[in-house]
């Protein structure tokens, strides 16, 4: 029996479930730290316990210095679908449709998923090193030396952040996304500004504006909070720092993917 044991252990269906069942523990384990920590935040904001000045500065980190590679992204993906589909939609008579398709697509989808990713990729992974390394330098365990509440006195001015800013950066991205695809199809198609506004007012409606800021609201909430916790339990010096960044990062994608479904059959099912 033991020798059975053994050997099965060696085997490489030991090895697949064993790598499954420890991811799935890790899963469950890091999305119960981050419910946790999100009640928490939510409790010390709702007590008040918020660094106003603090908030402002992240605020700027996040809004201000996210914009470029954000209005750049969203940006470029309107220039490469407009580019794809304007000159057959002409061909096919349906010009005057392609403000409308375009202002439908960017504003519900493109311009809050491509800031989100932008904003993962350099807001996200640096919230989440920066906490990181401040929990593998001992850091946090000096602040709660002092008596403070490290998850209210860190997580607090990032996640308020997010939450206050993303939906202004879609906002912008959506108008640089809009005009990119007004430029772009009059280039490609010959297809006149007016003939192409005129489309894009038609498509849009205040529903999609008000599920957009809010899919934003959520998604700048949910990176914040995401990433401040993987860099919160992060272990092991430099690579442990390493580890919570792409944790951060990959859970951040999932979760906005995951909301975006969720508001995608909420409001348009």
């Amino acid at each position: 029996m033991g020798t059975l044991q053994k050997y099965y252990k060696q085997s490489a269906t030991y090895k697949v479930f064993k790598g499954m069942s420890e991811t799935l523990v890790d899963f469950l384990d890091t999305l119960g730290k981050i419910t946790e920590n999100g009640i928490h935040v939510l409790k010390c904001i709702l007590k008040g316990q918020i660094n106003r000045k603090e908030l402002i500065y992240q605020c700027s980190r996040f809004g201000v210095s996210s914009l470029p590679i954000t209005l750049t992204i969203v940006g470029m993906t309107s220039i490469i679908v407009t580019s794809q589909v304007a000159l057959e939609m002409v061909k096919q008579g349906g010009g005057n449709f392609i403000g409308m398709m375009m202002s439908i697509l960017i504003v519900r989808e493109v311009a809050v998923i491509m800031s989100g990713f932008a904003i993962i990729s350099m807001i996200g992974s640096s919230l989440a090193s920066e906490i990181a390394t401040m929990r593998v330098t001992e850091q946090i365990d000096a602040i709660e030396v002092l008596k403070v509440d490290p998850v209210c006195h860190l997580f607090i001015p990032r996640v308020l952040s997010g939450i206050i800013m993303m939906p202004f950066v879609t906002i912008l991205a959506a108008a640089v996304g809009i005009i990119a695809g007004a430029v772009t199809s009059d280039l490609f198609a010959g297809l006149s500004y007016m003939a192409y506004f005129d489309s894009a007012w038609l498509g849009i409606y205040m529903k999609d504006l008000w599920v957009s800021l809010l899919k934003a609201v959520f998604f700048g909430g949910t990176i914040a909070l995401i990433s401040c916790s993987c860099g919160y339990f992060a272990s092991g010096g430099a690579k442990g720092v390493g580890l919570a960044t792409t944790k951060a990062v990959v859970w951040s994608f999932v979760a906005i993917v995951i909301w975006d479904m969720i508001f995608a059959i909420a409001f348009f099912f």
